[in-house]
Parts: structure tokens; sequence; C-alpha cells
């Protein structure tokens, strides 16, 4: 049956994509079951006309051999089964630990032969004050210190996308792979490992730094001295992982942390997060540069505690985000200079989501980083954080996708650049469920069909290209300057109930 378009509708259209199992190739390297993903995919492609799938590249799987031995086999038949479905990929470069944070149903490690680094040297992982280790990732303490064999961490992370181009190339060039999340951190986020689960933290807990390996500790105390301030030392009253802020001295009313030398710690914590950001992100983009496709970057939602004049739980995690200091249009300054989209989550969740002691604004947070990404002239993606089957979150999430509605007489005023459905399972295709999914995507499209040619709504993918200036801690202090966010609408106009 041929698409129905209008031409003007159709630039409203913001595409679906749904993120694939996160045990879909097994630790073992093994692709499990092409057969029921066959069919899923079908259903999905076919009866909801979704635009593509997301899907976790594990370093864990690919080169779990040992230095440089990469086996792509599995995903080679994996992405190939996708595109012959007539599927984008969106394929998330996963450089940490799958198991440990929300969700994770499977556990996939870092390399073994990496992970021996870390038994003899166990800094090479994010520590706390306790000095308990984070295994999910490898500390930014040590990206540039070559303990791997010869190679550095960046090295490492720079050969695997490498790899990934040189075998995954036909689809790259066939407009197949049309985007590359670059993982940065814990969950693939660009933040610190400060609310693992592994290590007993319950939410609305306000987390702890994770800077307290040898390698950081080292940086610290020479970056203090440099500030002529060789006295200053990493915050000792920032509490535990479960704490409420009132009760550290860190986070309280006129804590340290609006002291000299809190604000000094906080400034070198988040700086050195967009950094390590920055350097990858720059691998990743002259290995990419020149192929028609996206480099997007995770940001964590972290909405709870977002009311609370320390903005705790966002501060442990490396986001410098207060009343005063903007924590994301820094962020979204780096990316601006790879040509990169800033990826964000907890898109369909609501204020009233959460009890009044979580002191959490997941609505006020989605709009002040989508708005701060627009301010900076780079795309903004989402997901959802949870599980959503729902007319409540499905219209939340519309609504963040096009924040003043549909523009019947061409572009909308905002509008998101793609959307990722958390996550193919069974419950997706339970009759309500799938019904209402297949509403959702329609909705999302602006009512319109399924439309393969994204130049029609848009999003032609251009040649990646390369930066032309660098990132500078000018560049940084200038973004962190408070900027007010767009205005949204109270309702989206394209409810699923609608």
């Amino acid at each position: 049956m041929a698409a129905n378009y209008n031409e003007k509708l159709l630039l409203n259209y913001v595409p679906v994509y749904v993120m694939l199992p996160l045990g879909v190739v097994d630790v073992e390297n093994v692709f499990v079951d092409p057969e029921t993903l066959e069919t899923q995919l079908k259903r999905l492609k076919e009866e909801a006309g979704i635009d593509g799938v997301m899907v976790d590249v594990w370093w864990g799987i690919i080169e779990s051999k040992g230095p440089k031995q990469y086996d792509w086999t599995a995903y080679k038949t994996l992405f190939q089964l996708i595109a012959r479905l007539g599927l984008k990929i969106q394929a998330i470069m996963s450089f940490h630990q799958c198991g440990g944070n929300v969700g994770d149903v499977v556990t996939i490690p870092i390399p073994k032969w990496v992970r021996e680094v870390g038994e003899s040297d166990p800094d090479i992982y994010y520590t706390n004050r306790r000095g308990t280790r984070d295994i999910e990732y490898l500390s930014l303490g040590v990206d540039n210190l070559p303990l791997f064999a010869g190679r550095t961490p960046v090295q490492m992370y720079s050969d695997y996308m490498s790899s990934f181009k040189e075998n995954m190339l036909e689809l790259l060039e066939a407009g197949t792979i049309v985007d590359i999340e670059v993982g940065l951190g814990p969950a693939g986020e660009l933040r610190y490992p400060s609310y693992p689960q592994s290590q007993g933290w319950v939410f609305p807990g306000i987390g702890e730094f994770q800077c307290y390996d040898k390698y950081l500790k080292k940086e610290f105390k020479e970056a203090a001295a440099k500030a002529g301030h060789p006295e200053w030392d990493l915050p000792e009253d920032a509490g535990e992982y479960n704490d409420k802020p009132e009760e550290t001295g860190f986070f309280r009313t006129n804590g340290t942390y609006v002291s000299e030398e809190g604000k000094f710690f906080l400034t070198w914590y988040s700086t050195k997060l967009i950094f390590h950001g920055d350097q990858i992100i720059g691998e990743a983009n002259k290995i990419f540069a020149g192929l028609k496709v996206n480099l997007a970057a995770k940001v964590s939602g972290i909405h709870w505690l977002y009311n609370h004049h320390s903005h705790a739980a966002e501060l442990t995690a490396g986001y410098y985000n207060l009343y005063e200091r903007d924590g994301y249009r820094p962020i979204a300054r780096m990316l601006s200079k790879h040509y990169g989209t800033l990826n964000f989550t907890c898109l369909e969740m609501k204020d009233t989501d959460n009890t009044a002691e979580a002191m959490s604004a997941p609505q006020e947070l989605v709009q002040m980083v989508l708005s701060k990404s627009w301010k900076e002239g780079i795309e903004v993606a989402g997901e959802n954080a949870l599980e959503t089957y729902g007319t409540k979150g499905y219209n939340q999430i519309l609504l963040n996708a096009r924040p003043n509605g549909v523009n019947h007489d061409g572009n909308p005023k905002l509008r998101m650049y793609g959307f990722t459905y958390l996550r193919l399972s069974d419950t997706v295709f339970q009759e309500n469920n799938f019904q209402l999914f297949k509403k959702f995507v329609r909705k999302m499209h602006a009512d319109q069909d399924h439309c393969g040619d994204a130049e029609k709504y848009g999003h032609e993918i251009v040649p990646l290209k390369t930066p032309n200036s660098h990132l500078t801690m000018e560049d940084i202090a200038d973004a962190a300057q408070p900027s007010g966010a767009f205005k949204w609408d109270s309702e989206t106009d394209m409810k699923v109930d609608g």
C-alpha cells in the first residue's frame, strides 16, 4: 500500500526507534534467538511503523579474547537481519559493564584482560571516599595512561570504534547505521557512577562523589596547588549514598558546596567529566568523519533532589547544575564542537510520579536540558527511563517531542530529533499494550504513515564534519551562565487517547 503523506505535517515527524533486549547477543558472543527477534521486528515495522532499533555493542563481548582480538560475527548477522527488514540502526559503543543498574537483566562485564589489570591496580576504577571500587567502567583518571598492554583507555576505545567502522562499513555507507552513540560512563552515560545499586544505593539517595582513586586524587591535589590552595582536599563531609542533603555538611543550607573550596572542587569534578567526553567523542569524530552518520552522547536524567537547593544527586553524578549555574549547557557546548546529538532520558516522567521527599522534577529537568541543547544549536534525542505502557507516559513523551505541538503549515517551533523506546520485550506485544504503542508511534509521526526517507521530514544526514575549534575552559564557564528554558505547552495536541 502506498504511503499517504501531507508534506507540511510530515515536517513534524519524530522517528521512533526501539531498544533491543540487553542480551540479544549473549556474553558468549552468540546471536541468541534470531527467529523470535525477526518475528517481533517484522510486527513492529509492519504493524506499528517504527523507524529503527537501538542496540548495545558491548566491548566486553567483542574484544573479550584479548587486546585487539575483535569478533564481530554475531553482530554482523544481527545487523544484516535488521537491514533486511528495512530498519535503521542506532549503535551504542558500550564501553561499560551491563549489570548493576536499573533494568539490567543480564551481566556483561568489561573485558577480562582489562579487569586483570584492576586486580593489581584497583585504582583504574571509580572509587568513593570509603575506597569502594565501581567496576562498571574505567575511571577517567586513567584515560591517558598506557596501563592496558601498552594502550590507554582512550586508545582502546578508539581502536574499537575503528574496528567497528571497518567491519560495518557497508552498512554505514548504505545508510542503515544512522547513529553512533559513544558510551562515556556507567550505563553508557556521561556521568560518574554516583548511584550504584550494586553498592546499596536506593532512590532518592544523594549518591557519592567518585574521585577517590589515586589518579584523580593526585590530579585534584595538583589542581588545588596550582590554584594557590595546596591545603584543599577532596570532600570529607558529603555523606553516604542514601543520606538526605540536609544531613551532610556538604549539601546542607550554606554547606560546603557554596564555599570557595566547594565551588573549586565541583568545577574541577564536572569539568573533568566534560573533557573526558570531549576527548572520546573527538576520537569518534576522527574515525567516522566523512560518513553520513550522526554522533551522539547520552546524559542521565537525574530528576530527584532537583528541587533541593543543592541539587545533590546531580552534583555527585558530575552535573554541576544549580539555580545560578547551568550544568547542562556546557555539555551541549562540548557536543556542538563535534556536531553531536544529545540523548536525554526520563521523557515519560511527570513531577507527580514520585513522593514529595524525592523532591523530583523530571518535567523541569527535561525542559532545561532540551532548551539548553537547542540554544547551543544541536539536535536532541531521548528515551524513557522506566518501562512505559500507559497513556500518561506516552502523552508526556509526545509533549516533550514537540513542546509547542504540531505546526500544520510546516516545521514545528521545537522538535526532538528522535525517540528511542525502552525496550523490546514480550510485554510490548500484549494486546492492549500493543494497540496503544501503535497509536503512540502514529502520533509521534504526526498522524502520518511511516516515512523511510528522512530527508522528507527534514532529517537528511550529511557527511560528518570535523571540529573547527576546540573546547576550552572559557567555553564551559560561558555556557554555565544561567539562561532560561523555552516554554512548553501544558499538554500535547497529539494525545494517544485524544
